[in-house]
């Protein structure tokens, strides 16, 4: 599994961060002032998301902070606006943590420990215009197809299932078939409201 929340720091001159073109990672979309909350740690102050083909990545203002997730170990995103759930409408990460969580965290929030970055569960991006929560899940939908999980079982079991085969209704998608080719697809809302500390109110997916 892909090392979990990293710190980022290869920034080229333009302030923009460097991409791996060996591998063939391009710019996929980016995002002025939006911000990223660790954990249950409060949000960072707003900077630029950039999103590639490979993973996403968050920097401050001045660039003198900054943070990376590859996709392979992002396990579940969501579209969240229950304000009840948590303050501001987001798109709700989960991350493969490399070791516990990031409970430790908690009491001392500007660690700068490497250990503590890789503790961190879950992520929550916000924007400056929430309208485009949707598109960014859209994009992040199409980045995980371009990053399948190697581990995967192939089979019959991915792909859409319908409200049906689901306690709270909606549409959940797998790893397969997730876009039509002739276009960019749009998921129906799967409230499942506040579970613990998943708190989700709209779309899912999950790997």
């Amino acid at each position: 599994m892909a090392t979990g929340l990293q710190r980022f720091s290869d920034i080229a001159a333009d302030g923009a961060p460097r991409l791996d073109a060996a591998s063939g990672e391009e710019l996929v979309r980016v995002y002025g002032a939006a911000s990223v909350a660790l954990g249950r740690r409060s949000p960072e102050p707003p900077g630029t998301l950039f999103v590639t083909t490979r993973r996403v990545i968050w920097l401050s203002e001045a660039k003198d902070k900054g943070y990376a997730v590859d996709f392979l170990a992002i396990t579940l995103h969501a579209v969240s606006r229950d304000l009840e759930a948590y303050p501001s409408p987001c798109l709700y990460t989960q991350i493969e943590a490399e070791v516990g969580t990031d409970e430790d965290g908690e009491s001392n929030p500007e660690a700068s420990d490497e250990l503590e970055l890789l503790r961190v569960s879950e992520m929550r991006i916000i924007l400056g215009d929430p309208g485009q929560l949707d598109a960014l899940f859209d994009v992040f939908c199409h980045c995980a197809e371009l990053n399948p999980d190697p581990n995967a079982e192939r089979s019959g079991e991915n792909g859409w299932f319908h409200g049906d085969d689901m306690t709270d209704g909606g549409w959940v998608h797998g790893d397969e078939d997730m876009f039509d080719e002739n276009g960019p697809q749009f998921f129906n809302a799967n409230p499942i409201g506040q579970n613990g500390v998943l708190d989700l109110s709209q779309s899912v997916f999950e790997r």
